[in-house]
């Protein structure tokens, strides 16, 4: 079998499994946003491939760098889609970013807090007391995701604190989140409010940075964990960083144009279209002796400074054909991001 144990490389190809994926990782570190659902409603196929992922014995963890709601919360709203979860499998950037103040600052130090519900109570959980203003004697700001309602006001609060020279946290950067209307500004969108109006720049605790794998691989034990997102700049560079295999699914934010010009950090070991990708082998994309790249009947190669696939009479899945274009991009690329035209291999593929 191919493909496991890569995920530090930044392979110049997707990798393939001879076996189902949920048999060849014990655990799944799966984020929830644009993979398991979008504004609260489960996205297809997600509840019935979790369920065979775990009932063939694969642990199922949830990391989200959304520190809005708290792991109770999480875990029943999972539990109502059907995908049974305990607040014990939810690990949040909320929880990562109270363990690094907790690790920075005095015990029982007064922290303000802007964001939501679960931001407090995973700073509680630390030990840490949560304040709402600025004049309530922080010794530091804790910044994460306060939903679409989050007053204006609360980023003036912490523009206040951080000018005044508090140290500033941020449970992620995500510049955007998907909901069920479509793709919304993210924690990170109003980090960068408060970084204009402060000059400062916050400590970052959320994917792909250490502090959420570190914070995962305390919570969950993974031995052989296989992170599973929708996002190349931090599910799959936070694998990247943590040396272990992930699987990009095309649910959420990431396009397939976006994954041709990924650089190595952003490249995954899997793709798939949904979560079914747990329960099936993973083809292996080949190499021809003419330098093209082969992956279910489809043939990839680069032509005039752009992308061309080719399908052959046995070629059914267009999500072959993304694989090797995948490979074909990413080995001109090296180690860049791939700059060549895709719009006609993606047409070919019925995805444009």
């Amino acid at each position: 079998m191919t493909g496991i144990g890569q995920g530090r490389q930044g392979r110049n190809r997707p990798g393939g499994s001879a076996g189902v994926l949920s048999e060849a990782y014990d655990t799944a570190l799966l984020d929830l946003d644009g993979v398991v659902y979008a504004g609260g409603d489960a996205i297809p196929y997600a509840v019935e491939a979790l369920g065979a992922a775990r009932a063939g014995g694969m642990h199922l963890a949830y990391v989200t760098n959304n520190a809005l709601r708290t792991p109770e919360t999480v875990a029943a709203h999972l539990t109502e889609l059907g995908v049974p979860a305990e607040a014990g499998d939810v690990i949040t950037s909320a929880q990562a970013v109270s363990r690094l103040i907790a690790d920075e600052v005095p015990p029982g130090s007064r922290v303000l807090v802007i964001g939501g519900e679960g931001l407090r109570v995973a700073l509680r959980e630390r030990g840490l007391v949560p304040v709402e203003s600025a004049d309530d004697d922080p010794v530091a700001v804790a910044q994460g995701y306060g939903g679409p309602e989050l007053p204006w006001g609360r980023l003036a609060e912490a523009s206040y604190a951080v000018r005044r020279g508090l140290p500033w946290y941020a449970s992620n950067t995500d510049l955007t989140v998907p909901g069920a209307r479509g793709i919304g500004p993210g924690n990170g969108a109003a980090v960068e409010v408060v970084r204009i109006a402060t000059g400062a720049e916050p400590k970052v605790a959320g994917k792909p940075l250490p502090p959420m794998h570190r914070e995962t691989v305390l919570r969950t034990g993974a031995e052989r964990p296989l992170v599973i997102g929708d996002r190349l700049d931090t599910d799959i560079e936070g694998a990247f960083n943590g040396g272990v295999d992930s699987l990009l699914v095309l649910t959420g934010v990431t396009d397939v144009a976006q994954l041709l010009a990924a650089v190595p950090e952003h490249r995954p070991t899997f793709v798939s279209a949904d979560l079914r990708g747990l329960l099936v082998a993973q083809p292996e994309v080949v190499e021809g002796a003419d330098g093209s790249f082969l992956c279910g009947g489809w043939t990839a190669s680069v032509s005039g400074g752009a992308l061309v696939v080719e399908g052959a009479e046995d070629a059914l899945d267009p999500l072959d054909g993304v694989r090797a274009l995948c490979a074909a991009a990413w080995t001109d690329a090296g180690a860049g991001a791939c700059g060549l035209d895709a719009g006609k291999a993606l047409e070919r593929l019925g995805l444009r």
